[in-house]
């Protein structure tokens, strides 16, 4: 960050009173502009024993499968979130369900979260940002070739609890760090 949102003039990285750890400051008018994480929200959409996968139209991971997740818009809860997502990539309608993966990506600085759903009939399309979408088994889910570590992680849980017969919710954290694939949505 180079420049004040607030005001336009130039910002310095420094820790402000009170506070302890670095932040874009105004050297003008004071503001401090915070940098948070950013949330990527998205659902396990069901119908029957079959869950609705996207591919990737877009970087990062173009061709690559995943669920319908993405950013988290302003003024939206998370449920919301996940319900718009799934209607732009998927052309899907779904009644969120429970919270069901919360997955930590503390080096690009996202919090990737998912729900279950439930479709809400088999109207679906390829959205702007998907190449195809489609319904898929367990035994067909095209596990070598997922976009992103976080739903496979979303996934495998998923089916696992399936199998158990009750749902959980599930809380992992990923580092990058060991990884030849770069995370984000």
């Amino acid at each position: 960050m180079k420049f004040c949102s607030a005001c336009g003039a130039s910002v310095s990285l420094q820790v402000p009173a009170g506070d302890s750890l670095p932040r874009h400051v105004c050297v003008d008018c004071g503001e401090i502009h915070y940098l948070n994480p950013k949330m990527v929200v998205g659902a396990i959409p069901v119908w029957e024993e079959k869950i609705l996968l996207c591919r990737r139209a877009i970087e990062p991971r173009l061709g690559k499968w995943t669920l319908p997740a993405g950013f988290m818009e302003n003024r939206e809860t998370t449920a919301e979130a996940a319900a718009r997502e799934t209607l732009e990539e998927a052309c899907a309608r779904i009644t969120v369900g429970p919270l069901f993966a919360l997955v930590n990506i503390p080096e690009i600085s996202q919090v990737h979260l998912f729900y279950r759903a439930q479709m809400l009939d088999l109207e679906f399309a390829a959205g702007i940002e998907s190449l195809e979408v489609a319904l898929f088994a367990e035994s067909d889910i095209p596990w070598d070739t997922l976009a992103f570590r976080s739903v496979r992680f979303a996934l495998e849980r998923f089916f696992e609890d399936r199998r158990n017969g009750q749902y959980g919710t599930h809380a992992q954290d990923l580092s990058l760090l060991h990884s030849h694939t770069k995370e984000g949505t």
